[in-house]
C-alpha cells in the first residue's frame, strides 16, 4: 500500500462525505460500504480515516462508530485513563476473555466473500517483511473477525483493544517480545494459527475457531511473558 494511494482515497472519502452534505456530528457509512464505494480495500480506507481523525475532521466512540467533526470537549477521558492504566498483561487477560468469542461467532455467519477476504490477509501476513507490516495486517485479520459478526458492539470492543496496543507500555513491551523471536515467528507460526482459525471458520465450527484463536493468543501472551513481561 502507498502513500500516493492512501492519498488518493482520502480525497475520494472527502468528495463523498461533501456530495453526502454529511454535517459536524453526523455518523458516518460503516467501513465496509465506504470501501465499496471508494473501490479500496478496507485497510487502505482505515489510514485514510486515521489521516481524517488525525487532522481533527472525524473522531470514534468505540461501538458507536464515526463521527464527522472535530470530538466533543472531555468526551475521551474516561477513554484515555483506561488506556494509560491498562498493563500488558491485562490486555492480553481481555483479549483471551472476548476474542475467542468474536471467532465462534464468526464461525456461524461468516459468507464466501469473509472467508476469501481473512485468507487474503493470512496469505499477506505470509509474505510480510517488516515490523509495521506485521502489526498491521495481524491488526486487519483480528478487526475482520469481528467484522464478520455485523455486531457493532463486538467490533468496538475490538477497536478499544487496538487503540491500548498502540499505547507506549504495549509497544515497549511488543518490542522485546519482536526481538527475541523476529519476523519469522509472524510469517510462518502465527499465519499458521491464523489459517487454522479461518479453516475452522469456513467449516462454520464455531468451538474450533474458538479454540484455534485461544491458542493463537496464549503463543503471543506466552512469548511476551518470556520476553519479560511482568506477571
Amino acid at each position: 500500500m502507498t502513500t500516493r494511494r492512501v492519498q488518493q482515497v482520502l480525497a475520494d472519502l472527502q468528495a463523498v462525505l461533501a456530495a453526502q452534505r454529511i454535517l459536524p456530528g453526523d455518523r458516518l457509512p460503516c467501513e465496509r460500504d465506504l470501501a465499496r464505494r471508494l473501490g479500496c480495500s478496507r485497510e487502505t480506507l482505515r489510514k485514510a480515516l486515521a489521516e481524517l481523525e488525525q487532522a481533527g475532521e472525524i473522531w470514534r466512540h468505540v461501538g458507536q462508530g464515526t463521527f464527522y467533526g472535530p470530538r466533543p470537549r472531555g468526551h475521551p477521558i474516561r477513554e484515555r485513563i483506561l488506556v494509560q492504566g491498562a498493563s500488558p498483561l491485562q490486555l492480553m487477560q481481555a483479549r483471551l476473555t472476548i476474542e475467542p468469542s468474536v471467532a465462534a461467532e464468526a464461525a456461524l455467519l461468516a459468507s464466501r466473500a469473509d472467508v476469501a477476504y481473512l485468507t487474503d490477509l493470512v496469505r499477506r501476513g505470509t509474505g510480510a517483511t517488516t515490523r509495521t507490516e506485521c502489526e498491521e495486517i495481524d491488526a486487519a485479520f483480528h478487526r475482520g473477525i469481528a467484522e464478520v459478526t455485523g455486531n457493532p458492539i463486538l467490533l468496538g470492543l475490538l477497536d478499544y483493544l487496538a487503540g491500548v496496543r498502540r499505547h507506549a507500555a504495549w509497544q515497549r513491551e511488543w518490542e522485546r517480545t519482536y526481538r527475541r523471536l523476529g519476523v519469522t515467528a509472524f510469517t510462518e507460526r502465527h499465519s499458521q494459527q491464523h489459517q487454522a482459525i479461518v479453516d475452522a471458520i469456513t467449516r462454520h465450527a464455531a468451538t474450533e475457531a474458538a479454540e484455534a484463536m485461544r491458542g493463537h493468543l496464549m503463543t503471543i501472551d506466552d512469548a511476551m511473558r518470556a520476553a519479560g513481561l511482568p506477571a
